[in-house]
């Protein structure tokens, strides 16, 4: 009898104890983005414990110990606190960022690279596409056609032409075309407008699992905002009359209770005259709209659509002795004929889902058409002593693609694993493709190559982040199937397809010192393709080149508000593509190797002052030449770019920036020079309530320099043999422009 009564008392005590405790439950999110929050720390003081926000931001804390007070803090947002009682259980919870400064970034975090970005980002906003480029570390840029054309690219000793070494991407989607009309990889910035851009993501060699074709020098991708805090229109003026107006505006932002989605648009409209004799008559007219919402706590979908299309005329790359012999200026031309049409229309559909606390899958799918007319003049009356060698490079695609990711936590007694495996494809089919020998735009004289294209890639990769202790380890492995065909149009024929795959393994390795001090060592294979019609021209042979590359350095804060960077690095290629005058395709080269050394620099002695500099050394050669016959042309050497910046709490703000390129060879032989430069940039701003006033002067010294540099075979109209010699685009002059902003 005692026993039964003892037993019903135990069961009494453990029933009354578990009716006592209470499950405190909710969930964490970005209040600008409504992105879950991962990892973000939950605390009740009074009990004493706490947790941490699994993948969908969701959180469970049980307690007999009520009522107590819930704080929720994670690094770069505000603390938030809250009452919890009986009453009081559930909680979904919006966090604020807080304005990152450079001693907040921990140089061992998984978010280092984005963190120092954001903070370059926030002292040295942009304003244009070509901004947004500059601000990767080593990255230079050039435009030589009248701003239409997308930007030739130079990075880590290569002369990427318009992409050929260098995945460009949007919002993960990538902007390189396959055998473009103008040049393999060309990437085309000029349809992002740069206000509608939270974030730069890069990276240099090959060794990310998720990038494929041109990830031989290294990788950009921007990154849209979800949510905008504000709307706003902008108007700025200034010489040559160039004129740019530009909005955005909050459609729908909901973010009470369960709901969570963000409606914005924003649109751009661009026109200059241009420095040069010959007017530019650049338009431009960009229109962008997304839409992202939260499902329910696991389920986010985000739509975007954005639309651009440009047009103008250019002066083209022009002979130095035409300029040395006073047959025309350093704003002149050549043939006052060339110019172009572009435009470009996507749309894209994202969707996550976070299958469990330790799963999540991501799916996208996306659309473009492009349209692309170009009419250049390289070597003027060589070829054709009485019409001129004016070409035309017209291209129609429609492009369609998919990707796929599925990311797994696992956690073990002493370490914890992130395994990331992806897969995807992308068809590219070019209905017509044109390369053809006219006249003054209007008269075709000759067509050198036509023809349809169709070109898919296929592929799949996996990865795994293992992290002990001090220790994170990285291995890799991509494989990339391409399915090449051409319809050629000149000979009727339909050219035999041609397949090839190309595996790409990767291993990185890292050891945190600690919090101040980071080692690293980067290893991986990377790849370019070739254009379509040198493929089923080679019948298939050495049509995806591969790179071999490592990166050995360090990341150091001596100081809290000092950041250094440097690293050493290697990069063989198997196949060196360069450019030949666009008279044909470009044709491929030999193997190369490069190496050298970058060295980043960050420091912000108070909050309101920053300084950066970068400083890139590349020493770039063929290795099948001889000795002194083997620079790769255009290939830079020694770069550098930074600045101060200034950013004070009464609205003021203020950046001087440089830019310096050493001279380079312009030939195998260099027996011809690229010129250096060094070029300053000055902006100021002033902002009041919701009004901002700013101006803005490049090349603040009003300095000579040449922004685009080829060396070219071409003739003059009334030369009898023709010259090899340096052919260039004047960089802009002292350019100053003033802009008012309304936020509401």
């Amino acid at each position: 009898m005692g026993s039964i009564f003892y037993l019903h008392l135990a069961f009494f005590s453990v029933s009354v104890a578990a009716q006592a405790q209470q499950t405190v439950s909710g969930t964490a999110s970005d209040i600008r983005t409504g992105e879950a929050l991962e990892n973000v720390i939950v605390s009740l003081k009074k009990a004493d414990i706490h947790t941490h926000t699994s993948q969908n931001g969701s959180f469970i804390l049980k307690t007999a110990l009520l009522p107590d007070s819930l704080y929720i803090s994670a690094k770069g947002y505000e603390q938030a606190a809250f009452s919890v009682d009986e009453g009081h259980l559930s909680f979904n919870v919006r966090l604020d960022r807080l304005t990152i400064e450079l001693a907040q970034v921990n140089v061992t975090s998984g978010q280092f690279a984005t963190e120092v970005m954001s903070v370059d980002l926030k002292m040295n906003p942009v304003n244009s596409a070509q901004d947004l480029l500059r601000k990767v570390s080593g990255l230079f840029i050039a435009q030589h056609a009248g701003g239409g054309k997308a930007e030739q690219i130079f990075l880590r000793g290569f002369d990427d032409d318009h992409g050929t070494d260098i995945a460009v991407s949007v919002d993960g989607i990538s902007v390189n075309m396959v055998s473009h009309a103008h040049g393999q990889g060309y990437a085309d910035l000029h349809f992002v407008i740069p206000e509608t851009v939270r974030n730069i993501d890069f990276g240099k060699g090959a060794y990310y699992a998720d990038k494929g074709d041109f990830d031989t020098g290294g990788y950009v991708n921007l990154e849209t905002y979800d949510k905008i805090d504000n709307s706003f229109v902008l108007i700025e003026g200034g010489a040559f009359n160039s004129v740019r107006t530009m909005g955005i505006f909050n459609i729908l932002n909901e973010n009470t209770g369960n709901k969570r989605r963000n409606i914005y648009a924003a649109g751009e409209y661009n026109y200059t005259d241009g420095p040069f004799d010959v007017n530019q008559n650049f338009n431009r007219l960009n229109l962008f709209l997304k839409y992202n919402e939260w499902l329910n706590d696991r389920s986010y979908i985000n739509i975007q659509a954005s639309t651009f299309k440009s047009h103008w005329n250019a002066s083209g790359q022009i002979p130095e002795r035409a300029v040395n012999e006073g047959i025309i200026s350093r704003w002149g031309s050549i043939d006052p004929t060339e110019g172009g049409n572009t435009s470009r229309t996507h749309v894209m559909l994202n969707y996550k889902y976070n299958i469990s606390d330790s799963e999540k899958w991501q799916s996208t799918i996306y659309y473009s058409n492009y349209k692309f007319q170009l009419f250049s003049n390289f070597t003027f009356f060589l070829n054709n002593p009485e019409n001129g060698d004016e070409i035309e490079q017209k291209e129609n695609r429609n492009i369609y693609g998919m990707m796929n990711q599925y990311t797994k936590n696992l956690s073990f007694a002493n370490s914890r694993l992130v395994w990331k495996s992806g897969t995807g494809f992308r068809y590219d089919n070019i209905g017509n493709i044109e390369l053809n020998h006219v006249y003054h735009r209007n008269t075709l004289l000759d067509r050198m190559s036509f023809a349809s294209i169709d070109e898919t890639n296929l592929y799949v990769y996996t990865s795994g982040e293992w992290q002990s202790g001090k220790w994170m380890v990285n291995p890799a492995l991509r494989l990339d199937y391409f399915i090449f065909g051409m319809d050629n149009k000149l000979t009727d024929e339909v050219e035999q397809g041609v397949t090839k795959a190309r595996l790409s393994p990767k291993l990185n390795i890292f050891y945190n010192f600690n919090e101040k001090y980071q080692l690293f060592l980067k290893s991986g294979m990377g790849f370019h393709s070739n254009d379509t019609r040198v493929v089923i021209a080679q019948k298939g042979r050495n049509i995806l080149p591969c790179s071999i590359g490592g990166d050995l350095g360090t990341v150091l804060k001596p100081l809290p508000n000092l950041l250094i960077q440097p690293a050493l690095w290697y990069l063989s290629l198997q196949q060196e593509f360069v450019y030949v005058g666009d008279e044909a395709v470009v044709e491929p080269s030999g193997k190369s190797l490069r190496y050298g050394f970058d060295v980043s620099m960050r420091y912000q002695p108070l909050n309101w002052l920053y300084i950066d500099a970068d400083f890139n050394y590349a020493h770039p050669r063929f290795t099948d030449e001889p000795k002194g016959e083997n620079y790769i042309p255009l290939a830079p050497t020694f770069t550098s770019t930074g600045g101060v910046s200034v950013k004070l709490n009464s609205g003021f703000s203020a950046g001087l920036r440089y830019r310096y390129m050493a001279e380079c060879s312009g030939n195998e032989d260099y027996t011809a020079t690229a010129k250096g430069y060094f070029v300053n940039d000055l902006s100021l701003a002033y902002t009041v309530k919701k009004w901002e006033v700013s101006v803005q002067i490049q090349n603040l010294f009003d300095v000579e320099w040449n922004e685009a540099q080829f060396y070219t075979e071409t003739r003059l109209l009334k030369e009898t043999e023709s010259v090899s010699d340096m052919c260039f685009t004047s960089g802009n002059p002292f350019f100053l422009k003033a802009g008012v902003k309304f936020s509401f």
